[in-house]
């Protein structure tokens, strides 16, 4: 029994006509989530970082060498509006970890890409953030851990497939 099994016996007390299946199994995703956040932007901050920023050197770091992107391939890597990638690039740039330069094939554009100080941070917190995930897994049955990815991806790609039906009482 878990603090969400006692919420969900007070409304099958309470309202015995709802079906609260769901609730449970999104009350634990919301509790997971929040409890993982948190884990991870521990080590975030402990290199001075935040998962946006830490977000934006990862996906710089990924793009392999020389570890350089357009603005707008962060801005679609990462999934954030032109502002807020532009707040980001300000500070990290400020901070010495990236740099912008002309882009070569757009003389109008430009390329944002990773300082070698910037390179050298992010290749120590990835480090981190990997042996992080991996103690925060070994609380999952190592026989549950695939079919949960599965299952949770199974589920994200209906849903960004927009295969959710309407919301009640949104109007979608």
């Amino acid at each position: 029994m878990d603090r969400v099994d006692d919420i969900l016996a007070q409304w099958a007390r309470e309202r015995p006509d709802l079906d609260t299946g769901p609730m449970g199994l999104l009350g634990r995703l919301k509790r997971l989530t929040d409890l993982l956040s948190e884990e991870l932007t521990a080590v975030f901050r402990a290199h001075g970082l935040t998962a946006a920023s830490f977000d934006v050197l990862a996906t710089l770091r990924r793009a392999g060498a020389p570890h350089a992107l357009s603005p707008s391939e962060l801005m679609d890597w990462t999934m954030v509006a032109s502002g807020t990638m532009t707040n980001r690039l300000d500070r990290l740039e400020a901070e010495g970890l990236i740099e912008r330069r002309p882009n070569p094939a757009d003389g109008r554009g430009s390329i944002v890409q990773l300082t070698p100080q910037g390179l050298a941070l992010i290749d120590r917190v990835v480090t981190d953030h990997v042996a992080n995930q991996h103690r925060l897994l070994a609380a999952l049955p190592p026989e549950l851990r695939g079919p949960v990815g599965a299952g949770l991806k199974a589920w994200l790609a209906g849903l960004e497939a927009g295969a959710r039906s309407a919301a009640p009482g949104t109007g979608r």
